[in-house]
This record gives C-alpha cells, sequence and structure tokens, in this order.
C-alpha cells in the first residue's frame, strides 16, 4: 500500500537551497577571477594561445 511521504521541513529546504546558491556563487567568484586574471594576462592556472596563428 502507498503511503504518502512527509513534507520536508523549512530549516531543512532552505539549507538544502544556501547550499545549492553558495555553490553558484563560489562559481560565479571563481570564474571572474579566471577571467580578471586572463585580462590581466596573470594567469598561472588556465592554458590559452595567445594568437590565432597557433591555431593555422
Amino acid at each position: 500500500m502507498a503511503v504518502p511521504k512527509k513534507r520536508t521541513s523549512k530549516s531543512k529546504s532552505r539549507s538544502r537551497k544556501s547550499l545549492w546558491m553558495n555553490k553558484a556563487i563560489f562559481a560565479t567568484q571563481k570564474s571572474l577571477s579566471l577571467a580578471k586574471s586572463l585580462i590581466s594576462g596573470k594567469s598561472t592556472n588556465f592554458i590559452y594561445a595567445k594568437s590565432l596563428q597557433n591555431y593555422k
């Protein structure tokens, strides 16, 4: 016999939502930092070709 699931408490759902949001915030901060380092030319952990002549 099917039994309905219990309702998730507000604190549990809010904590899960905050974890999800914190992951997103961390990812945006990391990508923004990488973009800033690429623009300034001080990037050490991202390998890319500086000119298109390497691809020809």
